[in-house]
């Protein structure tokens, strides 16, 4: 049977020791706490297998949505999750629910087009190889890139602060980001911050041999088995002397030849998706999955709604 829980009634220890051998720290409790704080599940069994639910509530009308800095959600499990207990799981999301927009992950496989499901790009790389090897299959592009970043005299800095990497990134692409306001930015940086407090992440930038300016920086989430590319930013002086290819080669070089997997963490965009294949990284693909159960009015409403965001 599964079980809808409510947040407190969720057994922690049980949550996060399933959750741990994915890999995904999105699904973790203390991660789940900062981004969505009144989270709740779907638990098959005694954890055999489980689903966050983050839920809202907007017009008197309660409904599923993915929470800002959380690519991937959906079943989890110790063993293979079949096509069948993943739609179990779709089956039993509670009918108080009555749309969602939510993205499940790349282990939720299904066997046959689904209505309401749809797919979006990961993009990630094995580092267990020796970094000469990986650095060979860099595209030529990024290869050409890595050569004028490298004669720019430019160096990593560790543990860089958070805030200079929003602040860059507010200062310039931030600018165009509709969507994300003072509360998401507070919240990223209270994410970040808790994580490296629990050495479940590190900050890295770039700057110039003998000079204090910071041309990019990113924030990078950290488990036993995947590196996550979570946030960046970059000045334009970062994007002339590319910075930020400098970064990343040099987070590959530092994790080469372990068993870890550098996630990227997307993107759909066609030229942050090349710019990420670049690296010889592989495409993977993972689902959302969306319902609509409102009536025609309750429609009308979100258009009017979305139309607001």
């Amino acid at each position: 049977m599964i079980h809808h829980i409510e947040h407190k009634a969720i057994d922690r220890a049980k949550w996060d020791t399933l959750i741990s051998d994915s890999g995904l720290v999105y699904a973790q409790s203390w991660y789940l706490d900062i981004v969505h704080l009144e989270w709740s599940a779907m638990v098959l069994g005694d954890y055999e297998a489980v689903m966050p639910i983050t839920g809202g509530k907007k017009f008197g009308v309660n409904y599923l949505f993915q929470p800002f800095f959380v690519q991937q959600l959906g079943v989890f499990s110790s063993q293979e999750i079949t096509a069948e207990v993943l739609q179990d799981f779709l089956n039993a999301i509670p009918q108080k629910y009555r749309f969602a927009e939510i993205r499940l992950n790349e282990g939720n496989v299904f066997e046959k087009p689904l209505q309401g499901i749809d797919f979006h790009r990961n993009i990630v790389l094995d580092l267990n190889k020796d970094y000469d090897t990986i650095r060979a299959n860099y595209h030529t592009n990024t290869k050409r890139n890595l050569s004028k970043a490298e004669s720019h005299d430019l160096q990593v800095v560790d543990a860089v602060e958070l805030q200079q990497v929003v602040r860059l990134f507010r200062d310039h692409r931030g600018a165009t980001v509709n969507v994300w306001g003072d509360a998401e930015y507070a919240t990223l940086i209270n994410l970040g911050e808790s994580a490296i407090r629990r050495k479940a992440a590190f900050t890295l930038g770039v700057t110039e041999s003998g000079s204090d300016e910071l041309l990019c920086g990113a924030l990078f989430m950290q488990t036993d088995n995947r590196i996550t590319f979570l946030f960046s930013g970059n000045s334009e002086k970062g994007k002339e002397t590319q910075a930020m290819t400098f970064l990343l080669d040099k987070a590959i070089q530092r994790f080469a030849y372990q068993k870890v997997t550098f996630d990227f963490e997307g993107s759909d965009d066609d030229n942050l998706a090349r710019f990420y294949l670049g690296f010889g990284g592989e495409e993977r693909r993972y689902p959302s999955y969306t319902f609509n159960r409102l009536s025609p009015f309750g429609k009308a409403l979100l258009r009017v709604w979305k139309k607001r965001k």
